[in-house]
């Protein structure tokens, strides 16, 4: 794939990606409205999170790693318990692992 490809791709995906937060905008208050659509948006981040259980658990061989990535999701794990906002979730497991991957482990 030559390079000029793969901008395009990078500049497609980030148009896509504008064009769903703007219509996001667009969508009448009406529309999201609801206690059921408010509860399915609140498990929304542990859809995401047990996907990523899943993914960063099992490698890429199909054997469980034991590396920085599992110290990171279960930080994960225990601040969602905990309600925490699901941004501060994502920087506090990033961080979590960035720090024991320059301690050397994982």
């Amino acid at each position: 794939m030559s390079t000029t490809t793969l901008w395009l791709a990078v500049l497609a995906a980030c148009v896509l990606g504008f064009a769903a937060k703007y219509a996001g905008y667009l969508v009448p208050e009406s529309v999201v409205d609801g206690r059921r659509r408010s509860r399915i948006i609140g498990l929304l981040p542990v859809a995401l999170l047990a996907g990523l259980v899943v993914t960063q658990t099992v490698g890429g061989e199909g054997d469980i790693v034991v590396d920085a990535r599992l110290a990171a999701v279960a930080l994960a794990v225990v601040l969602l318990w905990l309600r925490a906002n699901f941004v501060i979730v994502v920087v506090a497991a990033a961080a979590l692992a960035a720090g024991l991957r320059a301690l050397g482990w994982g």
